[in-house]
């Protein structure tokens, strides 16, 4: 066989040489990669994949409008993994901290993306896209808040991929994703979150991995908890907000989500279904392929952390490969909280689940918490497997301990209307528990002999009697004691925006790398609400069928708070106050209900790390409610919603 030298290669027939192009090739070092690729010289395209759906009802299926960028090296030869944000924000809230919007050049092809992704990932060797969810910006369609069309437009993307769906150039001829591996990883916060967690349980392959933030996992509890409404006209509103078409073009949709969500009971029914990611019609956990990395807020109370905590709960159950972060914050992405290192393990957990790079990430702790203003911990999993519940229970004059009251000690409250008519103010309900408040029933332990964490999943157990059909209900497990903790509750939901920026990722001048630096805010208060929970008493027994409840007749009701890490320090009190419509974060009509709670058979249940000998020497009740010594008026502010 003859060897060839450089000079030797064969020519063209139009006498040009053909030099052999090396492969290009994805870099690794220390177990991540390397920024190898431009991402100035990156291939900037838009298209359009045909989904299964006619979500606006026009005789043709939507096309999704996709926006890519990927290394110019993907057109000669390399494949690279995707990283994708689908979202309905990118021409109204816009994305991150700052709102960033999409921009694009006279053909159409995307300039800037919002968010670091495409600066830092593109280098390394992935594909970014950008895709607008149904019925938003560029696609066709109508939103619907988080039903089957808006999950259903994403996972056409990830089969077009994965070349089981059809994409179109602007032109209209067909066009193939040949550049990619078709590994796939979503990831988002808030909606876009949501969607990646709709997709995922559709089961669809291809899907490697999510990363959801601050994400819902069921609109139903979104927009409600046992059947007491959080918002009204939620599904609609949402809808229209994001939906920048002209209002007619979806009005009859729109029509048909008010109807389906039936604010007129709170009820669980067959549209909630359709929505319902855990165990839903069209989406459901025990479908799910791909790992999941969570980040979410304890302290977030517009996506709740029931929807990480249940979702959480699904997934161990199916044994899905996952990671959490949680934080203090409220609704508020890690990346605006603890930035250098969200990167580097977000760096690590794409390229060990879409690059398969073995990096050793899976091995580590699965959870990294937020016990307080930028301390944080590594825990084997959540909740903590070293948590023991504490049974928390009321007794006769205001106390709250371990022992059970004597039988036929009660205590009473009404589910009445606070000074605007719509229940009482979270503020009123934990002021000085020690007195006397018509619309409550408070009870206080003595101080903490020593320090313990709430790791899980209150338990909130009521023995009642009403004197009508039903009542709104309202459990908080409250921590008296003055300490500075952050401010979820406060204007930036516990983070504030500086002036400074740092960059993670290489710039364009119409897309840079470079955000705003973020600090956490802080608040010094003598009193702060841990948990809290929901119930509308005639859906104890189902969310679907409610049953009324006789007049004068005992009954046993049982609902789970919001979740919670927290810190219960030595020397403060916890409190079980116990209360009917809460006006702050609930959008019900107090029921005028006189509730009579018998304590014996009243209780809170709270899954608590404790230290030295057991978590249940943590609790000592105070001999009499004259042994209260904390402030007399409290004024919390409520956390407004941030839609992005």
């Amino acid at each position: 066989m003859a060897v060839l030298t450089g000079a030797a290669l064969a020519a063209t027939a139009g006498g040009a040489t053909a030099l052999a192009r090396p492969s290009p090739k994805i870099v690794v070092k220390d177990g991540v990669t390397q920024p190898v690729f431009s991402y100035k010289d990156a291939i900037r395209e838009h298209v359009y994949v045909e989904s299964s759906v006619d979500s606006d009802r026009d005789g043709r299926r939507d096309r999704v409008n996709v926006d890519i960028i990927r290394p110019k090296e993907t057109e000669h030869g390399l494949k690279v993994p995707v990283i994708m944000d689908e979202s309905p924000y990118y021409d109204n809230a816009g994305r991150g901290n700052e709102s960033e919007r999409k921009t694009y050049d006279a053909d159409g092809n995307p300039l800037k993306f919002p968010l670091f992704y495409d600066n830092y990932f593109v280098p390394r060797g992935y594909a970014f896209l950008a895709v607008d969810m149904v019925g938003t910006t560029r696609s066709d369609g109508c939103p619907v808040s988080g039903g089957p069309t808006d999950v259903l437009g994403g996972k056409a993307v990830v089969d077009w991929l994965n070349g089981r769906a059809t994409a179109y150039r602007p032109d209209g001829t067909p066009v193939k994703a040949t550049w990619t591996t078709g590994r796939t990883g979503m990831i988002g916060k808030s909606y876009d979150g949501t969607l990646a967690n709709g997709v995922a349980a559709t089961g669809v392959e291809g899907l490697e991995t999510i990363v959801p933030v601050a994400a819902i996992s069921s609109w139903y509890d979104y927009s409600r908890m046992n059947g007491v409404k959080y918002w009204t006209d939620e599904q609609p509103w949402l809808a229209g907000y994001v939906d920048t078409d002209p209002p007619a073009k979806c009005a009859a949709v729109n029509a048909d989500l008010d109807k389906g969500e039936d604010d007129a009971t709170g009820n669980y029914n067959a549209y909630w279904k359709t929505a319902d990611y855990r165990d839903g019609t069209i989406a459901r956990a025990s479908r799910v392929r791909a790992s999941v990395f969570a980040a979410h807020g304890v302290n977030d109370l517009n996506v709740k952390d029931n929807h990480f905590a249940l979702w959480w709960d699904a997934l161990a159950r199916r044994g899905v490969q996952r990671k959490v972060w949680l934080t203090q914050r409220g609704h508020v992405d890690p990346f605006d909280i603890r930035r250098d290192a969200w990167v580097a393990t977000l760096h690590r957990w794409f390229d060990h689940e879409l690059q398969k790079i073995p990096n050793g990430i899976m091995r580590e702790p699965r959870a990294d918490i937020e016990i307080g203003p930028d301390q944080w911990i590594t825990q084997r999993d959540w909740p903590s497997l070293d948590a023991r519940d504490i049974v928390l229970r009321p007794g006769a004059g205001g106390t709250l301990g371990l022992n059970r009251a004597a039988p036929g000690a009660t205590a009473t409250f009404t589910d009445a209307p606070g000074p605007d008519g719509q229940g009482n103010s979270e503020s009123a309900m934990v002021a000085d528990p020690t007195a006397a408040r018509p619309f409550r029933a408070a009870f206080v332990s003595g101080p903490l002999p020593r320090t313990g964490r709430l790791s899980g999943t209150p338990d909130a157990r009521l023995r009642i009697a009403l004197d009508r059909p039903t009542s709104n209900l309202t459990a908080l497990l409250v921590d008296y004691g003055e300490d500075t903790r952050v401010n979820y509750l406060g204007a930036g939901s516990g983070i504030r925006t500086l002036a400074t920026e740092d960059c993670h990722g290489e710039s364009t001048p119409a897309d840079d790398a470079c955000y705003k630096q973020t600090e956490v805010t802080t608040v010094t208060s003598p009193v702060n609400v841990v948990a809290r929970g929901w119930l509308d008493a005639q859906n104890d027994r189902s969310l679907s069928h409610p049953t009324p409840l006789e007049p004068g007749r005992a009954y046993t009701v049982r609902w789970e708070t919001l979740s919670q890490e927290y810190l219960l320090k030595k020397g403060h009190r916890l409190a079980l106050v116990l209360a009917g419509t809460d006006a702050d974060y609930n959008t019900e009509t107090p029921t005028g209900a006189q509730v009579t709670l018998d304590l014996r058979g009243t209780s809170i249940t709270v899954p608590v790390v404790g230290t030295g000998d057991g978590a249940t020497t943590m609790i000592a009740p105070p001999r009499s409610a004259a042994a209260w010594r904390g402030p007399s008026k409290v004024s919390l502010p409520v956390q407004e919603r941030d839609l992005h």
